[in-house]
């Protein structure tokens, strides 16, 4: 079922990519970010015991958008099918016993440790972290929610573990609420004015 799911998620992402984001303006192909904003308390611990992934570093607003061609495409296809595949959901007060802890997953996690993973996974495989931007979302229920959006030349894409394949982000069924600057992986900018939002998606 897995390899019919990662097929089935690479071919729509290719003609996701093909055909555009379903919005006919081209500016909707990226999110519009505004001022900063209040960073995940969740993330901002993450930051505390990952420093090195949380600084500045270079100045990554140089960094073009992800040059994607047909290699790129289904490698990332396939890290969002096999990490949805592989990691259990279980919500951090399962397994942690608070509301809220980002973390790397070993076997089982929720919505942000699946981004988290996938960030740290498709990094390693040389993408810059100016790309690969944390991002929070809510559910049409207004539940809290993270995913990783991938900023591309052909624009920003969402990597969810409620997804098996990568959409555009104007695709998706969520309200966008803030997300990482690419210019500093520990500071947010807000794509929507909201409150601060608690995340912990493990299922629909």
């Amino acid at each position: 079922m897995s390899r019919l799911r990662a097929f089935g998620a690479t071919l729509s992402l290719c003609l996701t990519l093909i055909a555009g984001p379903a919005a006919a303006d081209a500016t909707a192909k990226y999110m519009t970010v505004g001022q900063r904003t209040t960073q995940p308390i969740g993330h901002h611990l993450f930051c505390l015991e990952n420093k090195d992934e949380c600084r500045p570093g270079e100045p990554r607003g140089l960094v073009a958008p992800l040059k994607l061609d047909r290699e790129l495409i289904l490698a990332v296809a396939e890290v969002n099918t096999r990490i949805n595949a592989r990691i259990e959901p279980r919500s951090d007060q399962d397994l942690y016993g608070t509301e809220e802890r980002w973390t790397y997953p070993a076997d089982a996690g929720d919505c942000e440790d699946y981004a988290l993973l996938k960030r740290r996974t498709l990094h390693a495989m040389g993408i810059d972290l100016a790309n690969l931007l944390l991002t929070v979302v809510r559910k049409g229920n207004g539940e809290g929610h993270a995913v990783l959006t991938l900023h591309t030349d052909r624009g920003d894409f969402i990597l969810d573990n409620l997804n098996w394949r990568v959409e555009a982000w104007s695709d998706t069924p969520y309200k966008f609420v803030k997300r990482q600057s690419k210019t500093d992986p520990g500071r947010w900018l807000d794509i929507d004015v909201a409150s601060d939002v608690v995340v912990g998606a493990v299922a629909r």
